[in-house]
């Protein structure tokens, strides 16, 4: 039971540095849409240091994540908030249809947190030299 709960909070430990990770992301995204192309510097160092945090807490987090699960999450979050940040800092829009989308993106990113729970029956392992069992109410014909 302890192996158990260590790894469930490792897994949530993960998942909140995967969470940092997305935070700083969207700092670097938009850091960069403010550094013009990286022609104005103060912006431009911003964005580095947003870089470096980022891709540090997401290779922290993807210790314990599955990548494909990590990234598509640390993306959605990227993404999300630097649409939504986006219009308040730089005077973007944010339309209907791009509202809809960013909450479809938000909803994929829910799922995936919530694929990735653990099983709560596990399954045992078959180890090699052992027979299969049979089934509830099915007889072994083996001798």
């Amino acid at each position: 039971m302890t192996t158990s709960t260590s790894t469930q909070n490792s897994n949530l430990g993960a998942w909140l540095v995967l969470l940092l990770a997305g935070g700083f992301e969207i700092g670097y995204a938009l850091s960069v849409g403010g550094s013009h192309g990286f022609t104005v510097l103060s912006w431009s160092l911003v964005a580095i240091v947003f870089f470096l945090l980022t891709l540090f807490a997401l290779s922290v987090a993807l210790k314990h994540i599955d990548v494909g699960i990590g990234y598509a999450v640390w993306a959605g979050i990227g993404a999300v908030g630097a649409a939504l940040f986006g219009p308040v800092l730089f005077h973007e829009t944010l339309t209907p249809g791009k509202a809809f989308w960013l909450a479809v993106i938000i909803a994929g990113v829910v799922w995936l947190k919530l694929a990735d729970r653990p099983r709560k029956t596990p399954v045992p392992p078959i180890t090699a030299g052992t027979e299969p069992q049979p089934l509830l109410g099915q007889t072994s014909n083996r001798r």
